[in-house]
């Protein structure tokens, strides 16, 4: 079993990052190997609705010139997705949804590519706007027929610089819960 996760911060070790790990942690304790893709650094362009990925149907974006393509391989090789994004203006990172949108029409095209496959989300807050940033990612797992793991609380965690959700004790039991839920989910469904 395997999980890959797509950190959509702009900070490889940022607080999304940190909230990434705390649960891939768990995954990891349990046995089940992880992945991280960083998506900081890359020019990830969003989708420009050619509708090429539904006429070809080769499991491809049309567009070639960034990650997004190794992106979806590595979705579709996995057993789970974690997706983790900053809250920007109550949403998701400019990355983080241009990784959705053409990930999810790719999928959609092409057969329900991740297809009950599990799929969680985490957020890196400041104050607030995560629930909206949490239902962004969420929305594409569930249109994606996917199956999404809860936790004891939504899946934040609060801080502004770099570290500071450390300290943020009921984000990281959250995280924690979510890993182990995520975990069980996966070896009920393997």
């Amino acid at each position: 079993m395997k999980v890959v996760a797509f950190n959509g911060s702009a900070r490889k070790d940022g607080n999304t990052a940190l909230l990434i790990g705390r649960v891939l942690d768990v995954l990891e304790r349990e046995g089940i190997e992880t992945e991280v893709v960083h998506l900081a650094g890359h020019d990830i362009h969003g989708c420009t609705g050619c509708r090429r990925c539904g006429e070809r149907r080769d499991r491809r974006c049309a567009r070639n010139d960034d990650m997004v393509n190794a992106c979806i391989e590595k979705m579709t090789a996995s057993d789970g997705i974690l997706l983790g994004s900053p809250t920007y203006f109550s949403d998701v990172s400019t990355e983080m949804k241009a990784l959705i949108d053409r990930c999810g029409f790719v999928a959609k095209q092409n057969g329900d590519l991740f297809r009950r496959k599990v799929g969680a989300a985490v957020v890196a807050v400041r104050r607030a706007g995560s629930t909206h940033a949490f239902d962004t990612m969420n929305h594409f797992f569930t249109i994606n027929q996917m199956i999404v793991p809860g936790s004891n609380y939504w899946n934040v965690g609060v801080g502004l610089e770099k570290g500071d959700v450390e300290r943020d004790e009921e984000g990281l039991r959250t995280m924690q819960v979510l890993g182990q839920n995520m975990a069980w989910l996966l070896k009920k469904l393997a």
